[in-house]
């Protein structure tokens, strides 16, 4: 064989030479059973790119496929998964809307319960509290223990406290407008028994409210989590003291779940602080 032989390194390679130098048959067999899939009338190079061509048709088809599922999943709000996915528990709707946390009304907790409420009046006149103390029904007077009169009624069912300047703090009330009511029968009475007395600057000072959570809590871990707020010592006060920045109310916290919200000047101030502390309250749960 010619060392010159342009076709001496294919044949080589196809399956070597005999000891006469001719081609050999030996490995053809072995090189053409790991061959790609044969072209009638074609060489090496072209086989392989017949091959090459059919994996690229492949991946063209596999593409569309795709193409068509995306497509689809565009137009059709309905779960939509690939075609050559098969069905099972996977294929749910990745843009499922998510839960919301559920509110203290959903467990039937709350609204708070207003349980006093203390407003200022000014009678805008002095006031002899001797005399209101002897004529006035339920009425009490001792200037030794407290410079005012203690005065209460029955309806709305409250106390008043009468100082000498014309100056009257209304307590025990359990609505707004029951505050104001009883404001202004003490201010009759006080006319009554002959004084100028007027009703100017009537104002609510202070809510107080409270809510049981139907579940017991962990304090420590309260406290602990959020120490800028809330003060807990069991040795002085059952109660954890939690002093909210906004609505500006305090509330006293107790592990049985009792929880008493005071320093509102209306109404939604305690409603909007109670549905702040809830989910709070409910992640110091305590199990079991």
């Amino acid at each position: 064989m010619n060392p010159m032989d342009p076709n001496r390194h294919n044949q080589s390679m196809m399956g070597g030479m005999d000891r006469h130098g001719q081609p050999s048959n030996m490995g053809q067999a072995h090189v053409t059973g790991m061959m790609p899939q044969q072209v009638p009338g074609g060489s090496y190079q072209q086989k392989q790119m017949h091959q090459m061509t059919n994996f690229t048709n492949y991946s063209t088809n596999v593409n569309n496929l795709q193409d068509e599922a995306i497509t689809t999943s565009d137009h059709q709000p309905t779960t939509s998964r690939h075609p050559l996915t098969p069905a099972g528990p996977s294929s749910v709707r990745s843009d499922a809307t998510p839960m919301t946390p559920r509110s203290a009304a959903d467990f039937g907790v709350g609204p708070p319960q207003l349980q006093n409420i203390v407003s200022t009046v000014n009678l805008d006149c002095k006031l002899d509290l001797k005399k209101i103390a002897l004529h006035a029904r339920n009425a009490e007077y001792n200037p030794k223990r407290f410079a005012a009169v203690i005065m209460r009624i029955r309806e709305p069912r409250t106390t008043a406290l009468i100082f000498s300047s014309g100056k009257m703090v209304c307590t025990g009330a359990k609505s707004e407008n029951e505050s104001r009511l009883a404001a202004r029968k003490y201010a009759r009475v006080i006319q009554k028994l002959g004084f100028p007395a007027k009703f100017l600057d009537f104002t609510i000072q202070n809510m107080v409210g409270s809510v049981d959570v139907k579940f017991p809590i962990r304090l420590e871990g309260l406290v602990l989590t959020h120490s800028q707020f809330s003060s807990y010592e069991p040795e002085l006060f059952p109660g954890l003291i939690y002093r909210m920045v906004q609505p500006r109310i305090v509330l006293l916290i107790f592990v049985s779940g009792k929880v008493v919200l005071t320093g509102a000047k209306v109404r939604t101030e305690i409603d909007n602080a109670f549905k702040l502390i809830y989910p709070i309250l409910k992640n110091f749960k305590k199990r079991g």
